[in-house]
């Protein structure tokens, strides 16, 4: 068993997950931080975390492998599938909001995501292209959307979705900023947003 395959129960599983919380955030403001700064913030020792993950190249896979599998979570919580579009798109918004560390490690760094290989995520935006992942569900909510007259049906649901990531990262980040309050984000995105792809009456 690999350092990656550690059983996510039980102590060595609730550490695991605090290293790998503790890396994604320390990393999406500072992608130099060492291996000793991830352990800080994730309060283990420099030789505990190694036991984990040997190495930073071994570290970072998971980190994103486990990136991607919290944001499909929050996807999936979100229960996008159920009830009226604009109210499914803005628990998505919500829920998005709430991994915010997730996603500027995952799309802060274009490297981060260029040297690895992620396994396909549904609702993960590196899925995406001219064919979209076909079963991706936020493109299947937007395509919904169109077909109910709720979103605009004049432009392609893949541009659509991504302004949509485009918006949330740009909130997560403002907020970690300080230019934007976080209790505010997920508002504010929301706002900006339906101004933009709602179906002009």
């Amino acid at each position: 068993m690999s350092t990656t395959e550690i059983p996510e129960s039980g102590t060595r599983g609730r550490t695991r997950r605090a290293i790998l919380g503790a890396a994604a955030s320390v990393l999406a403001r500072d992608r130099g931080a060492t291996l000793a700064d991830i352990a800080e913030a994730a309060d283990v020792g420099r030789s505990t975390l190694h036991r984990y993950f040997p190495d930073r190249r071994e570290l970072m896979n998971a980190v994103v492998e486990d990136s991607l599998e919290a944001m499909g979570r929050s996807v999936a919580a979100a229960a996008i599938d159920d009830g009226p579009p604009l109210e499914a798109m803005r628990r998505l918004v919500a829920a998005l909001v709430d991994v915010g560390d997730r996603i500027m490690f995952l799309w802060g760094d274009p490297r981060v995501l260029a040297e690895h290989t992620p396994h396909a995520n549904p609702g993960d935006p590196e899925c995406e292209g001219d064919e979209p992942f076909t079963d991706d569900p936020v493109l299947r909510l937007i395509e919904r959307g169109q077909a109910e007259g709720v979103f605009d049906p004049d432009v392609r649901p893949a541009w659509i979705q991504h302004v949509l990531w485009a918006m949330i990262y740009t909130g997560v980040e403002d907020a970690d900023k300080g230019v934007l309050p976080r209790h505010g984000v997920t508002a504010t995105v929301i706002r900006t947003f339906e101004n933009g792809i709602l179906a002009r009456r």
